[in-house]
This record gives C-alpha cells, structure tokens and sequence, in this order.
C-alpha cells in the first residue's frame, strides 16, 4: 500500500507545487504518491507561478504539469500526511479536519526540520524571483527530512 503525501500553501502555485516537486524527486513513486493543494480555490486550474516553475528548472525539476486544485474534505481520507506552509494554512487546514485523527495529519512541514519551533515556510508571491530561492532552500531541506523519515519505516 502507499503513502500519500500532500503538500498545502495559500494558492497552490508557489510553495506547495515546489514541495510536491521535491518531495516526487525524493520518495520512490511505487511507494509513495505525493501532490499539492491550496487552501484557496483562486488559481483553480492555474500553473504554478513562473517565479516557482523558474527556480525549479533551475534545480532540475519540471513542475509545469501541475495544477492547481482546492483542498478538499476529501483529502483527509486519501492522504496520510497533509503538510503546511504556515501558521494560516495550519489553522484553515486543522478547521476542516472532522476527526482527531485527521487534525493529526496535519504537520507543519519545517516543523521535521525544527520541531518545536514553529516556523513558516514564508510566501514569496509579492515579493522577487530571490523570496523564490529562498523557499526552494528551506523545502528542500524540509523534504529531505520527510524522505529520510519514510524512507526508515
């Protein structure tokens, strides 16, 4: 059986498309399915970001197939880890949670690199191509800690 990440931001065209780019790049896709929503239904259908596509490639990453989608109740059911950018997404996230058990899914993502901490994966969208830069930075660190996390089990 596998398992089944999801990645979550605001818009699902930033952070959460480069998490899901990653986070495919790192886990063995027999074992594990990974893709990404937003909490927001306004890009619905939208590419990610150029900025995101851009520092991706840069990376070696192709990410321009994704789409944008909306979190749906639905998800809680079909992935067991559901991991947020920041405080915003944690809280909307945990709100449409109906179970313990499904609001404990819900992780913020740089929380597997400094538990305890409480730190947000900031939103680089109003700001210029090196808010990117530093983001693609933070998740690749955050992914491959998931990695080697799952990877052990």
């Amino acid at each position: 059986m596998k398992t089944n990440i999801l990645m979550i931001c605001l818009g699902n065209i930033c952070r959460s498309p480069l998490a899901e780019g990653l986070m495919r790049s790192k886990l063995n896709f027999t074992k594990f399915t990974v893709d990404s929503a937003g909490t927001s239904g306004g890009h619905k259908g939208e590419a990610p970001d150029k900025r995101s596509i851009a520092v991706a490639k840069k990376n070696s990453l192709d990410i321009t197939k994704q789409k944008s989608r909306k979190l749906l109740k639905e998800d809680f059911q079909e992935f067991d880890f559901l991991y947020v950018m920041d405080e915003s997404n944690y809280r909307d996230v945990v709100s449409m949670a109906a179970t313990d058990e499904e609001r404990n899914k819900v992780i913020k993502i740089l929380d597997e690199v400094f538990p305890g901490e409480n730190l947000d994966v900031p939103d680089p969208y109003y700001g210029g191509s090196q808010g990117f830069e530093n983001v693609y930075k933070m998740l690749d660190r955050a992914t491959d800690a998931i990695a080697k996390k799952l990877d052990s089990k």
